[in-house]
């Protein structure tokens, strides 16, 4: 099952959910509706479900929303049921679920604004001396964090406890201004969304699976979202598709010898009217940025990336500019400017 944000096709193409192995899928599957959280509708499989005609009975309720005065559907909540419900059906075999939570994404609504991250309660920040903004941010995430317990305490609820896997994280890092700015939510690391500086790729990342991971314990193992496909499929006893880049880290999980990757590689220069990519192998990691020199950053000494170290370490560079070129693979489908 999936449910929640999907942006890797519309409808009437190969790429919605449905077509991509989903027996079942609830949410949007446009980036830009996503950006909406009272829409008029979402979808359920191939079909458009009006939240008009949507009920929920229990303690979550109906939700206004501050459009014209029509009832609403705060979709976050509408996702934590379904997830809720397919756990619940799923129950007797075993079961997968995507639940991509939006919040706390931005909505549509003008930057600056406290809208821009609306949210039905600013509960329990109501009385804090904040700006409204940074209440209504605070409050999607808590919202967030109620429900994935809401999610545990039904997994426990079944007695799926013990044989349910949970991973947890998030697909970039904080996005830049405010309320960011006022939680210092990227700490020491620099940049944020849409960045190659660790502030915009460095993510959390929680597992949870009880009688295999040893509980309260971390793991400094640097894994990538293209290590969860063969991740899973390992979990599952099936063997990854042939010539991909990503490594199964379930060794990590159980606390046993991991094979760590030579190197990793992002490009954000589809998108983007400057060309920026990023590189890592061991503890350095390459940045490039358009036309500009590439920068070199000691990422365990220096986190922060603070210090460009390009000038002292020739070789490094020269080595992190040819895996580069290695990494890049031009295709008509993804066309790539030159480094």
């Amino acid at each position: 099952g999936g449910i929640g944000k999907w942006a890797l096709g519309n409808p009437g193409s190969w790429g919605t959910p449905n077509c991509q192995g989903f027996d079942y899928w609830y949410g949007y599957l446009d980036q830009n509706h996503a950006h909406c959280y009272y829409p008029d509708y979402l979808w359920e499989n191939d079909e458009i479900r009006n939240l008009e005609e949507v009920v929920i009975v229990d303690e979550v309720g109906k939700l206004v929303g501050n459009r014209g005065g029509e009832n609403r559907y705060y979709t976050h909540d509408l996702f934590t049921e379904k997830a809720l419900k397919f756990i619940e059906q799923s129950r007797e075999k075993p079961f997968f679920l995507y639940l991509a939570y939006t919040v706390p994404h931005y909505s549509d609504y003008p930057a600056g604004t406290p809208e821009h991250f609306i949210v039905p309660s600013d509960q329990p920040y109501t009385n804090e001396d904040w700006p409204q903004i940074a209440k209504n941010y605070a409050a999607m995430i808590t919202r967030m964090d109620r429900d994935v317990g809401r999610i545990m305490d039904l997994t426990k609820k079944l007695k799926l406890d013990s044989s349910t896997v949970i991973l947890f994280t998030s697909d970039n890092g904080p996005y830049e201004g405010a309320p960011i700015d006022f939680f210092g939510s990227s700490g020491k690391l620099r940049g944020c969304k849409r960045d190659l500086y660790e502030g915009g790729i460095r993510v959390p990342f929680i597992a949870r699976w009880p009688g295999v991971i040893e509980p309260n314990t971390t793991n400094e193992h640097i894994l990538a979202f293209w290590d969860v496909l063969p991740t899973l499929a390992e979990m599952a006893g099936l063997k990854p598709p042939a010539n991909i880049d990503g490594l199964s880290f379930l060794p990590a999980l159980k606390g046993q010898k991991q094979k760590e990757h030579e190197y990793l590689f992002w490009d954000y220069g589809h998108a983007r009217k400057t060309y920026i990519a990023a590189l890592r192998t061991g503890e350095w990691k390459g940045v490039k940025i358009g036309t500009s020199p590439m920068e070199l950053y000691n990422l365990e000494k220096d986190p922060a990336e603070a210090v460009n170290l390009a000038q002292d370490h020739p070789e490094i560079l020269r080595r992190i500019e040819s895996l580069m070129k290695k990494a890049r693979s031009q295709t008509d489908d993804y066309p790539m400017r030159e480094l």
